[in-house]
């Protein structure tokens, strides 16, 4: 037995070993070295290259095309508006609010798991 059979982990799927997973990241990082050499040169970081375009338009304030989390559920938040109203009233942000609906629901459903209602 060899010193690489050695380090060989056999199994009825298939086999593992260190040195050949070595030897493909090294080839797999020369590939993506050379990918990476032949990019383009004229790239300059923190300059008006970097700065960003609405349709050929200069954007002044990023903020102005920012898509906020408010944006992406607007259509789901405004279909269940009523529940959400009730929910934003309920919600008081005190903690002891919500330890105590956690055990009166909590007592709830052992009433009921245990008596057998």
């Amino acid at each position: 037995m060899t010193w690489i059979e050695s380090l060989t982990l056999n199994s009825p799927s298939g086999f593992w070993n260190p040195i050949v997973w070595l030897v493909f990241l090294v080839i797999f990082a020369i590939i993506g070295y050379l990918i990476y050499s032949r990019g383009n040169r004229s790239y300059k970081p923190n300059t008006d290259q970097v700065k960003p375009f609405l349709s050929g338009n200069k954007v002044e304030d990023v903020e102005e095309i920012r898509v906020r989390a408010g944006d992406i559920y607007w259509g789901f938040i405004e279909a269940l508006k009523g529940y959400y109203d009730v929910l934003m009233r309920m919600h008081t942000g005190d903690v002891r609010d919500y330890i105590l609906w956690y055990l009166g629901l909590g007592a709830i459903i052992l009433f009921i798991l245990v008596g057998g209602v």
